[in-house]
Formats: C-alpha cells, structure tokens, sequence
C-alpha cells in the first residue's frame, strides 16, 4: 500500500514497502536516486506520501505491528543524502527514555505512518505517530511510552524536537494518533486540531504544545475523567483481558488515517467518524524480528450493532458537534470542503456526495459503483474547476459550472 507521491521541482518522491526512498525524473520516470532507509525484513516499510518542504524529502516510518523502533527521516532532495533522523522512541541517555520498562525501547514500535504538516511562519514541522508495540498489550513495557500516540513539533531542519504532546499514554488499543493535524490561525492565536482516533478531538497551541481542550467526538467508553492538564485518563475498566473485555471505540478507532478539513468561513472542522466497539483480549506474545507482534487480539463487539459511520462538523472554539451527515455503515473517505461553501464526501455503498458547509444539508450525491477509501481533491485547468474522487478500481472527475 502506498498513499501518495511528493513533487519537488522535477522530481518526484516516493517511499516503498521494502524501505526504500526514491527520486524520479518528473518527465521520463527515470530514477534520479535511490536510498535505503532501513532493513525492512525487521518489518520496516513506508506507506505514506512523503512531504517535501523547501530542500528535504520527509519521511515517517511504517511497521508498528511489528516490533520495531519508529523514526521520522529528512532526505536531501537533490542528492538523496539523509540529513536527520529523528528516533520516535528514545534511546538511553535521551528524554523520555525512562517511560519505557527495561529494553522494549528497543522493539518499541511508535511509528510514523502518515504525512505531517508544516508551518513555514515557524519552520517547524508538526507529525503525528502511532502505536506502541506490542500494540494491545501494556504489560512488559510499563510507563507513557514516549513518543507513541504523539504529536511531535520539529525544527525542519534538523530534526529538532521543540515540544511534543501525547494523546493516549501507554495505549493498550492500537489507537495511532496518525490522524491529520490541522493548523487553525484564529486573531492571535495560532492553534493544531486533531480528531484521535481514540474519539476524543484535540486543540492544542501550536506555539507550545499546551492543551486548551478535548472532547469527544463519538462514542467513548474508555475514559471518563480528565488529568490536570485536561487530558483524557483511561479508566479502569479500559484494560485488555484475557477473557474480552468491549471497549469504546474500536480498534480501527473514531477516525482514521482519512483526511479531515477545516473551513475559515464557517469555523468548522469537518471528520470522517465511526461508530464501533470492539472486545479487547490479550496474551502474552513473544518477539520475533520481522513477524506481526500484537500481544492481543480484537473483534467487534454485538453491544454497539449496527456499525455505522457519520460526517461531523466540530465546533474549535467549544469542541461541540455542530452537525452530523449519517452514513449506512462506516466510511473510510477523507472529506474536502470549499471556499464555495461545499463539502465533499464518500461512503461505504459508492456514493459522491455533495454538502451545504455550514449546515450539513446534502445537496447532490453520484452513485460510482464502488466503495471510497480516497479524499476528494479539487484542481483547475484554463479556468474550469474540477473535482475528483477514486472509487472501486475508478477515478472519476466532476467539472463545477
């Protein structure tokens, strides 16, 4: 699985399955450069589109499931020489190494799996990262188990951490904090949102890393209190068993990796959700270098039946659900919204949609005869306005009056 390409001047950017970064001629496809990351036998890969800001090619890597030690890379974009590796899970001597137990440092998962964002004003770059590993099961890795479940802010440059903030601590659910952060400037203040895939919706200042609040988004049955700083705590009844034990949300989570939006006219940001529970069960688990290391296993769970998915609107300012569209069953489409005041969205039975920004009104919809796991995206040629969506084995393309 791959999500994507980086274009910088004629080049085009990729990473592969086998751990690769490569620099394609824009115009022939002849390959420029071609690096080895890592050994992806111990389970490394790279599934993301990487992010090309100003010289460097960023890159996070793939493989929480399987044990290993997660980082984030910058790659020179003419030479294809790594520049900085930042380690999502500390080493000996580093901050933050002390929240892991023993040596599961080392095979400590934390990886970095979807594509950052970046602030030119600041320089900094602002990525998320996944899961711990094993990825259900806490016991042999005792403590937060930094920098899993974060959102990191990094000099672009070299890899700098400035400040970091984690979503769900020693998570025990497979709840990446993977989902795309989106920066919100509002007067003053300059603030990052993000919908976790734990179903609670962040905002943070994106100066410093503090959180200003977090409330949920769907359904949530692991935490029902807050710590000092507001975050959400696990409750005692969240914890894996062996026998099963149904938790709120699921494993696949709140959210996903599918893009969410965010309209300045309307202040809204607008998420894919899902609705589903999931019973949580663990055992012990040995490592082995290159194989699937859960520690656990979920199923979905009869106490939340029908699944189903929903479009939301959420208020930054309060953190309410303004407004929902309900989808027939979960989605995995990424939404689009407009300086139109349009939304655009997919589902699970193969329809296009088309929504009123400010009210959640649909307003058309196009049936294409496959299921959306894409985000729409819009573009313009000679002055026509085109929207486009994949679907099934499709792409489809809609031109706007």
């Amino acid at each position: 699985m791959n999500r994507g390409l980086a274009i910088l001047g004629d080049k085009v950017f990729l990473g592969t399955l086998d751990a690769h970064v490569i620099a394609l001629d824009a115009k022939t496809g002849n390959v420029m450069w071609d690096v080895v990351a890592v050994d992806y036998k111990e389970g490394y890969s790279f599934t993301l589109s990487p992010l090309a800001v100003k010289n460097e090619v960023i890159l996070g890597v793939s493989g929480g499931e399987y044990g290993i030690r997660g980082f984030i890379d910058a790659y020179d974009a003419e030479t294809g020489q790594r520049k900085w590796r930042f380690y999502t899970v500390p080493g000996p001597g580093e901050p933050g190494h002390d929240t892991w137990e023993a040596d599961s440092w080392k095979i400590g998962g934390a990886p970095a799996w979807n594509t950052g964002v970046y602030d030119p004003g600041t320089n900094q770059l602002f990525w998320p990262t996944g899961n711990p590993s094993p990825s259900n099961r806490g016991e042999g890795r005792a403590g937060d188990n930094l920098y899993s479940n974060s959102l990191l802010a990094l000099d672009a440059d070299t890899g700098k951490l400035n400040w970091f903030f984690q979503f769900t601590k020693h998570d025990e659910h497979d709840w990446d904090a993977t989902q795309v952060p989106i920066m919100i400037d509002s007067g003053d203040k300059h603030l990052i949102a993000q919908a976790n895939r734990n179903g609670f919706f962040y905002v943070l200042d994106r100066t410093t890393g503090k959180l200003l609040s977090a409330n949920p988004y769907g359904r949530t049955t692991w935490s029902d209190t807050k710590d000092a700083e507001g975050r959400p705590v696990a409750n005692d009844q969240s914890s894996p068993t062996p026998e099963g034990r149904t938790v709120c949300p699921g494993a696949l989570g709140a959210t996903n990796w599918m893009s969410p939006s965010f309209d300045s006219r309307t202040g809204l940001f607008y998420v894919t959700a899902r609705e589903q529970c999931d019973i949580f069960s663990t055992a012990p688990q040995l490592y082995d270098v290159g194989h699937a290391y859960y520690g656990s296993a979920y199923f979905p769970s009869d106490k939340a039946e029908p699944y189903w998915g929903a479009l939301r609107a959420i208020d930054p300012a309060s953190g309410e659900v303004k407004w929902e569209f309900r989808h027939l069953s979960p989605t995995w489409s990424g939404v689009l919204s407009t300086a139109g005041g349009l939304l655009f969205t997919g589902d699970a039975e193969g329809n296009f949609i088309a929504l009123d920004a400010a009210s959640g009104k649909p307003l058309w919809h196009f049936q294409m005869g496959g299921a959306v796991y894409a985000s729409p995206m819009a573009f313009a040629i000679d002055g026509k306005q085109y929207v486009a969506i994949a679907a099934g084995s499709s792409l489809y393309a809609f031109g706007l009056p």
